[in-house]
């Protein structure tokens, strides 16, 4: 007998369902060929499944080569000036760094690809629309305060509810 699992029902989000959620992320000045799209899936378990696909990661010139990249949610949604205007990390609970809502799992670049699909229950869909992601140049240390260390901002997408 074939059990329903959390797994189960993840995977059948991310092939039929749509997001709830997306941001779609450029690269800054540095880093034009950065692009991808981050999706937002509301879960029966009260939590979101968060899939991101980005290409053109620094590393993408480098055969064979995988890099971490630090993934955070920021309270703004305004990705001008070079992502200059963000904010801070996402952190309604007033926690510290690790443990802000905004502070999601590393990318893990693959010559300038990276895939993933995580759930957190730290934040809703609702809670997080007109914030933005940002992609950093560096892993994050989870440990440095108040933000992980992760280097400049090189990627910024605004979250938007999807039509």
């Amino acid at each position: 007998m074939m059990q329903i699992t959390p797994r189960l029902t993840f995977a059948h989000l991310l092939e039929k369902d749509r997001p709830q959620a997306v941001a779609w992320v450029r690269g800054n000045e540095d880093n034009s060929g950065l692009s991808g799209l981050v999706k937002f899936f509301s879960t029966p378990y009260g939590g979101v499944l968060v899939e991101a696909e980005i290409f053109g990661l620094p590393n993408i010139e480098t055969q064979h080569s995988s890099d971490f990249y630090a993934l955070h949610i920021h309270d703004a949604g305004d990705c001008s000036d070079n992502f200059a205007k963000t904010g801070d990390h996402y952190n309604p609970g007033n926690m510290p760094h690790p443990m802000h809502a905004g502070d999601l799992l590393p990318l893990m670049g693959n010559q300038g690809y990276a895939w993933t699909a995580f759930y957190d229950k730290r934040f809703t869909v609702p809670e997080i629309i007109g914030k933005s992601v940002v992609i950093h140049s560096q892993r994050d240390d989870f440990t440095s305060q108040p933000s992980g260390d992760a280097g400049e901002k090189i990627g910024c997408g605004v979250i938007m509810m999807e039509k």
